[in-house]
C-alpha cells in the first residue's frame, strides 16, 4: 500500500493549483486524474482577474501570457431587445483587470509543469478513485484503478475531494448537497469561424424569447452554449431535426449556413444538466471536500474554475503548516470552510438572482426588454465596474501564501494592465 501525506482526487484547476501549492510548501502530495490527459471539451477556460494576480504572485505570470488566449474587458449582452454592458473590467482598480479567455488544459499544463519541478509533487494519470479507506471512522486514504483496472490503495494523513459536480469522492464520504431548482440545461457544441468573424469578441451573450445561447471565442471556433429548459433535452431531441437548432443560433448570432453545418447531427450537441448545491459541512475527518465538490455552481458569469482556485488557494495556506507536522485536525478543514462559505454562498445567490431576473423569463417567453437592473447598470458606468470587481475579483480574494510565490520571470506578462 502506497503512503502519501495529501492525496488529491481531480487534476482540474482546484486539485492542480492544491497540489502545486502543497508542493511548494514541501508537503508530500499525489494527484490522480482519472483521464489520460486534459483535452476535453466545453470545460471552464474563464480565468479572472484574481486568478491572473494569483499567477502572478506565483511566478508563472509570463509563461501565463504565452499561452493562446483572448481577452474580455467589457461584458457585453443582448437581452431582450437592447445591448447592455453588464461589466466593465476597466474600472476594476489594480493592475488587473481584463479575464483571460484561456483553454482549460493549457492552463492545467501550466500548472502541473510547474508543480512538477518540486520533489514532492506526484500526479498520477488513468487513476480512477473508486472509493475510500477507512479507519475507526477517519478517511485514510483512497482506493483507485490504474489504466489496466488493477486497484490500488493510497494511504494519506488527508484526502481532498476535487472531483467536481458529481463527485465520487464527496459521495463516499456520504457527504450530500443541499440542491436548488434551477430552470435551465445547456446544449454546447461548436461552430467554426470563417472570414467574416475575425473581429468577434471573446463572449457574445444573446437572450431573447425563447431563444437565448452565449458563444465564446475560442480562436478558430465559438464554443457556443445554448440555454434550454430544465429536464427537456430528450423531448426536443426527439420532436426536432437538427437543423432547428441550426436556425436559432442562426437567428441569434447571423452566422452562416456553411458555418452552422457544422451540427451535423444531435451526437454533436453535447448536453450539460445545470444543477447548483451546497454541502452544510465540507469535510470529515480526513477530508475536504473544494470546489465544485462542495459548492456546484451555475455555468452563469463562468466563475466555477476561479472560487475552485480561490477555494484551493485557502486550503494550502491553512493546512499547509499541519500536514508538514502530521497534525490536521478537523478544525483546520473547518476553517478552510469558513474561509470560503461567504464567496460561495454569494456568488450563488448572485447565480440565482440572473437565473430569476434573465434566464427563466427568456424560457418562458416573456423576456421583451433588458430588465430594469442590467437597464440601470448600463446607464450608470460606476456600476458597471462594481459589477466587474463583484464577478472578477470577488469576495475575500485570495493571494499566493509566502511559501509558494517565486520572482517573476520572463517578460512583463501581457495581462497586465497599469
Amino acid at each position: 500500500m502506497d503512503k502519501t501525506t495529501c492525496c488529491i482526487v481531480g487534476g482540474g484547476p482546484a486539485g492542480t493549483m492544491a497540489g502545486l501549492l502543497l508542493a511548494r510548501a514541501g508537503v508530500d502530495v499525489t494527484v490522480l486524474e482519472k483521464h489520460a490527459d486534459f483535452l476535453r471539451d466545453f470545460r471552464g477556460d474563464t480565468v479572472h482577474p484574481s486568478t491572473v494576480r494569483l499567477i502572478d504572485e506565483l511566478g508563472l505570470g509570463a509563461a501565463f501570457a504565452r499561452l493562446p488566449r483572448s481577452e474580455l474587458t467589457r461584458m457585453y449582452m443582448y437581452a431582450g431587445d437592447r445591448v447592455v454592458v453588464a461589466a466593465d473590467l476597466t474600472r476594476i482598480p489594480g493592475r488587473y483587470r481584463h479575464i483571460a479567455m484561456v483553454p482549460q488544459w493549457d492552463f492545467l499544463d501550466l500548472l502541473t509543469t510547474a508543480a512538477a519541478e518540486e520533489p514532492t509533487f506526484t500526479l498520477r494519470m488513468r487513476s480512477t478513485v473508486t472509493g475510500l479507506i477507512d479507519e475507526a471512522g477517519r478517511v485514510a486514504g483512497v482506493r483507485f484503478l490504474d489504466s489496466d483496472g488493477v486497484e490500488h490503495a493510497l494511504r494519506a494523513d488527508l484526502v481532498i475531494a476535487c472531483d467536481g459536480r458529481d463527485s465520487v469522492t464527496r459521495e463516499a464520504a456520504g457527504l450530500h448537497q443541499r440542491m436548488e431548482d434551477v430552470p435551465m440545461d445547456m446544449w454546447f457544441f461548436r461552430i467554426p469561424k470563417t472570414a467574416d468573424d475575425v473581429d468577434g469578441g471573446a463572449v457574445q451573450a444573446r437572450f431573447t424569447s425563447g431563444n437565448s445561447a452565449v458563444a465564446i471565442d475560442r480562436g478558430d471556433y465559438f464554443q457556443t452554449g445554448y440555454i434550454i429548459e430544465k429536464g427537456r433535452d430528450a423531448e426536443l431531441r426527439a420532436a426536432h431535426d437538427v437543423r432547428w437548432l441550426r436556425d436559432r443560433v442562426t437567428e441569434l448570432f447571423g452566422w452562416s449556413a456553411e458555418a452552422t453545418a457544422a451540427i451535423r447531427t444531435w451526437d454533436d450537441v453535447k448536453l450539460l444538466e445545470v444543477t447548483v448545491g451546497m454541502l452544510d459541512r465540507w469535510y470529515v475527518p480526513g477530508l475536504l471536500c473544494i470546489g465544485d465538490a462542495a459548492h456546484t455552481m451555475s455555468p452563469v458569469g463562468g466563475v466555477g474554475v476561479n472560487l475552485a482556485v480561490q477555494d484551493a488557494v485557502a486550503a494550502a495556506r491553512i493546512l499547509a503548516q499541519p500536514l508538514l507536522d502530521g497534525t490536521v485536525r478537523p478544525a483546520d478543514l473547518e476553517k478552510v470552510q469558513r474561509r470560503r462559505m461567504l464567496p460561495a454562498n454569494f456568488t450563488q445567490r448572485s447565480q440565482r438572482g440572473e437565473h430569476d431576473m434573465l434566464i427563466a423569463p427568456a424560457l418562458r417567453g416573456t423576456l421583451r426588454t433588458a430588465p430594469l437592473p442590467l437597464r440601470v447598470v448600463d446607464a450608470v458606468p460606476a456600476l458597471a465596474g462594481i459589477t466587474a470587481y463583484l464577478g472578477g475579483i470577488g469576495l475575500r480574494p485570495e493571494h499566493a501564501p509566502e511559501f509558494a510565490r517565486r520572482p517573476r520571470t520572463g517578460v512583463e506578462p501581457a495581462d497586465v494592465r497599469r
